[in-house]
């Protein structure tokens, strides 16, 4: 058995969760599930980012202490997931006192590498990113392009310093020889590009006063925390046992997959491969990046009160609708709008009106033919291909090409008028099509994978109540 590793970017509980983070479970979830499905051990892990500055600042903004509000909205996460039937396998809070340790041993590795070190610096940060920017990485308006309309503060102070100029060669080595691969080109590009210019130091820790004395403690150095960017990627191997269950973390490091959202690609090809290295630590082998969700064009952002709340449109349409549509209308590495009304035009055409009656016309047309038992037990080759490229949106379509052969060929064959052999062999294929179908769509749309084979699979096959039922008006 081959183990598989797959990572979602650790959301900040400084809020309760936006549609966006729904996307990224559930891309996460249909390929957790694809390797289940195929045979592998699987682990499929996310957290919640907690040692932030930004969290801290909401807590405060909310008149709460800042551990109980972030367990507020960690578990707001928790129970998104479980709504949507993401299935993880561990959720890892930055707060534990695990990961403490855990960041800590990071920590000291890197330091004993030498590539650790003190001096005073001034910068603009944005507390948004949490990260430190120079006047040419920011817009026209002097503000930072995932944070626009928010001005940065200039920060001066002692701090500890990364040498991550150190392993600008050496990163950009392993991304341009695809040992580190970036998926989609698009995003390595933007990596690569970075890496070929003027590569600094960063800052990796912060005073305990202006972190408001919360986060991991520096080794050694009890006036400063580590920088929430530090400890945050560390999740990734604290949850899976870094420096406190050895043998958990042998069996499951390096991550097969980091999914993230394509905002903080930095963070993930640079700063952490960077680290890794230095701690001489193995390196995760695959980066999946995808696009933002935007309303009318524009990021989501409570500033501009655009944001959509997942568990709304759940509560509309149901888990199915809105997992297709994220997978389905979204690109999946690029960005793609979202309209409430557009979640039910594709509930009532695509999953109704499509596949929803593909199953009821079949089951009706077979009601009382003994039809031949057809067990499948692996993926088409282009749905397996298309996982395994992040084309998640490709595999969709692919599947819902052979949904709408099926339909066609039931409409242009005229089944219902067949008799005998012919019927009972047209029957046969088509059933057979329509369990491949079922069994491709178990990682996107696990439930209604679940009924269709249970339809086609019994020894009677009699018609079901409707997959998609007609939306009330």
């Amino acid at each position: 058995m081959t183990k598989f590793y797959i990572t979602a970017a650790i959301p900040y509980v400084n809020a309760k969760p936006h549609i966006g983070h729904a996307l990224e479970f559930v891309q996460g979830d249909v390929i957790a599930r694809y390797h289940r499905l195929a045979g592998d051990e699987t682990m499929y892990l996310t957290g919640s980012d907690e040692n932030a500055l930004k969290n801290v600042q909401a807590a405060e903004k909310a008149g709460q202490e800042v551990r109980a509000f972030c367990t507020l909205h960690a578990d707001e996460f928790v129970e998104l997931a479980e709504k949507l039937s993401v299935q993880f396998d561990v959720f890892q809070r930055s707060s534990s006192e695990k990961h403490h340790v855990s960041s800590q041993e990071l920590w000291k590795l890197c330091a004993k590498n030498g590539d650790i070190y003190k001096k005073t610096y001034e910068g603009l940060y944005c507390v948004g990113c949490e990260a430190f920017y120079t006047p040419d990485e920011l817009n026209k308006n002097g503000e930072c392009f995932e944070h626009p309309g928010k001005k940065l503060e200039k920060v001066g102070e002692e701090n500890y310093f990364f040498k991550l100029s150190s392993y600008k060669e050496k990163i950009l080595q392993l991304i341009e020889s695809g040992e580190l691969e970036i998926i989609p080109e698009k995003q390595k590009n933007e990596v690569v590009r970075f890496l070929q210019g003027d590569v600094r130091d960063i800052s990796i820790s912060r005073s305990k006063e202006r972190a408001h004395n919360w986060g991991v403690e520096v080794p050694g150095d009890s006036t400063q925390m580590m920088y929430v960017w530090f400890d945050a990627l560390n999740v990734y191997q604290s949850g899976v046992g870094f420096g406190i269950d050895e043998q958990k973390y042998k069996k499951w490091w390096p991550a097969d997959v980091h999914l993230i959202g394509k905002g903080i690609i930095r963070f993930h090809a640079v700063y952490w491969p960077a680290m890794l290295l230095s701690a001489k630590l193995p390196l995760p082998k695959r980066i999946y990046s995808h696009g933002y969700i935007t309303v009318n064009g524009q990021k989501m952002s409570k500033t501009l009160g655009n944001v959509i709340d997942p568990i709304e449109i759940i509560e509309k349409y149901g888990v199915e609708p809105v997992r297709y549509y994220v997978l389905r209308e979204i690109p999946t590495t690029e960005d793609g709008d979202i309209s409430i009304d557009r979640v039910g035009e594709m509930y009532s055409s695509a999953l109704a009106n499509e596949l929803g009656n593909l199953v009821s016309r079949l089951a009706k047309l077979c009601e009382g033919s003994s039809i031949a038992a057809t067990n499948v037990k692996t993926f088409s080759p282009a749905v397996s291909q298309a996982i395994n490229r992040f084309a998640l949106r490709g595999a969709l379509d692919d599947i819902w090409n052979r949904i709408s052969a099926l339909n066609k060929r039931i409409s242009d064959e005229k089944v219902w008028e067949k008799k005998g052999d012919d019927r009972l062999k047209t029957l046969n294929e088509l059933v057979a099509g329509v369990i491949a179908v079922g069994y491709d769509l178990q990682p996107f749309l696990p439930e209604t994978a679940k009924r269709m084979l249970s339809i086609f699979t019994e020894k009677t096959i009699t018609q079901p109540a409707p997959l998609f039922p007609r939306l009330s008006a």
